[in-house]
Parts: structure tokens; C-alpha cells; sequence
């Protein structure tokens, strides 16, 4: 079943990353889609919020991947695939030890890297509503 949140404003992200969690609550590798603008690090963000992660959250547009630490001591990961050009990038990183690791793996711009996703890898959609600014999430 399709789970829809329209967000009004960043505020209401957090009951997004919630409602993302109960709807899936044993996923551990979410794709994020979204134009460039629509709002996909502010969520990750949120999510990792919502799991107790109190580092800093930056896009790891240049590094690829980004690590953060849960209150366990469990791993969040965090992809930024927008400026790979071939598959090996992603391979020379070892993307098997995150995404079969158990760990939280959230992707951005994860249509470059469609083929290494895993079986039960959860679609996150953010569509943006231009006029009145708000995002639409289906998951």
C-alpha cells in the first residue's frame, strides 16, 4: 500500500520520517527521487533525526557517502550518486559492505545506481507542488 504526506514546510518533516519508519519498519535502504531542489538532504536529515543521529548532516555530493552514528552506535549512511558517471565509481567504494551491511542507507539521486539496489530497497518520492510550494512524499 502507497503511503502520500504532503509537507507544507520543513517543520513537517519529522512526521514524514515517522510515518516513513511505521510504514517500513524493517527497511533499511531507502532510494530517495527528487528534482534537484526538492528538498531530498532536508529529509535525510529528518530521518536521521528521527533515528537519534545529532551530528551534522551535509550532502555527501563529493565523498559519495557520509557516515553518522546513531545513541546504539548503529550506522546511518548517507548517498549523494548525482555527480557518479559509471557504475565502477560506486563498486570502487565497496557499496556492497553499506547496502548489505543492515545498516540505514539513504540514497540520493539513487536512478544512477538502479541496478545495485537491493530486493526491498523502499522508493521515496518527493514531487514538488511549484505553486504552492509544498512537497508531496509517496512511499
Amino acid at each position: 500500500m502507497k503511503h502520500q504526506i504532503i509537507s507544507s514546510s520543513p517543520d513537517d518533516l519529522p512526521k514524514v520520517a515517522q510515518a516513513l519508519s511505521e510504514a517500513h519498519p524493517s527497511a533499511r535502504i531507502f532510494a530517495i527521487y527528487g528534482r534537484m531542489g526538492a528538498g531530498k538532504t532536508t529529509f535525510v536529515k529528518a530521518f536521521c533525526a528521527s533515528v537519534g543521529v545529532t551530528e551534522t548532516v551535509n550532502s555527501p555530493t563529493f565523498a559519495l557517502v557520509n557516515q553518522y552514528v546513531a545513541p546504539e552506535g548503529e550506522s546511518v549512511f548517507h548517498f549523494d550518486f548525482y555527480r557518479i558517471k559509471k557504475l565502477e565509481e560506486v563498486m570502487d567504494i565497496g557499496y556492497e559492505d553499506y547496502f548489505y551491511s543492515g545498516s540505514f542507507c539513504l540514497i540520493e539521486w539513487p536512478e544512477m545506481v538502479e541496478e545495485l539496489l537491493p530486493p526491498g530497497a523502499v522508493e521515496v518520492k518527493i514531487e514538488e507542488d511549484e505553486a504552492s510550494g509544498r512537497r508531496i512524499f509517496t512511499f
